[in-house]
């Protein structure tokens, strides 16, 4: 088994799947408001299972690299297919971003598939929204109690890669918690990727359906359950460990994917984290399987 800084990698793959994503650009007067506009259009957007889209903010954007020149923050959601993506962006532009005072929100991506999104916003405007084109893009002003809201009227979507992740094994919580913000933070610095959970990180790791009650689509994972090691025959923890927590990325290529997972494995390697690990379901669930050692090796990591 290989190791990073004592720390083993176990031989195994992530299990990810097919998404559909957009990338929004949100601009407002200031970086305030616009923080404040992108975190409430990616709120209680962590799994599909149960927030129908995930979504996350990419980064943070300067003022030259935004449409309007303005302060600006990058977010991408993802969802199952391009006519639920459609709903889930003119959702959460409607309720979260046109809401907010000041901003104004600008398709992010370069890719030939789209959804209507201002288009349908534009309602809203109750026939007072004026249509403007420019540089071959036709967006909607929507008046609006602060001044005048300011959408495109297409937002690009594109195929996507969805449930990458590595699986922490620790000697005990507070380790797992250190090394998971370490892994997020290096994460977190990389583009066309976001970490839907809180802070970048899962504690209630599921697993596809359920042993016990079989209408749930998905239930806890039991084989990194550290409480359970006594109690389940196919328990996935060495013995010292008491904690486990998982980091899942979602990304806009496969390769963006696994560049997180090789970032998140170094970052998180260390003294107290037993094993790192990855969350699979047999190759049943999705169509990438990300193997931990091939991520390592092709990045040339020893």
């Amino acid at each position: 088994m290989k190791k990073i800084k004592n720390t083993e990698i176990v031989d195994t793959f992530a299990e990810a799947f097919e998404m559909w994503a957009s990338r929004l650009i949100v601009t407002a007067e200031s970086e305030e408001w616009a923080l404040a506009a992108a975190k409430s259009a990616t709120g209680f957007a962590t799994s599909v299972i149960g927030c129908k889209c995930e979504a996350g903010i990419e980064k943070l954007l300067k003022q030259e690299e935004t449409p309007d020149n303005r302060y600006g923050v990058s977010i991408l959601i993802f969802t199952m297919d391009p006519k639920s993506l459609e709903k889930r962006l003119t959702e959460r532009i409607g309720q979260s971003i046109m809401t907010c005072p000041t901003t104004a929100c600008f398709n992010g991506l370069d890719s030939k598939d789209s959804v209507n999104v201002g288009g349908q916003l534009k309602y809203f405007g109750d026939g007072y929204q004026i249509r403007k084109s420019f540089l071959g893009r036709r967006f909607w002003r929507i008046p609006v109690m602060d001044g005048e809201f300011i959408v495109d009227e297409k937002f690009n979507i594109q195929p996507a890669v969805g449930g990458g992740n590595i699986i922490l094994l620790a000697k005990d919580q507070g380790s797992a918690l250190v090394s998971a913000q370490a892994a997020v933070k290096a994460m977190q610095s990389l583009p066309n990727i976001i970490l839907p959970f809180p802070n970048g990180v899962v504690r209630s790791g599921s697993k596809v359906g359920s042993k016990k009650y079989k209408t749930l689509p998905a239930s806890t994972n039991h084989s990194f359950c550290p409480t359970l090691k006594g109690f389940v025959n196919d328990s996935n923890l060495p013995d010292k460990a008491n904690a486990t927590l998982e980091i899942v990325i979602d990304g806009l290529d496969l390769e963006s994917v696994e560049k997180a997972m090789l970032v998140g494995i170094q970052a998180a390697s260390g003294e107290n984290i037993l094993q790192i690990s990855a969350g699979n379901y047999g190759g049943g669930l999705g169509k990438y399987k990300i193997n931990l050692n091939e991520v390592l090796a092709k990045q040339g990591e020893e």
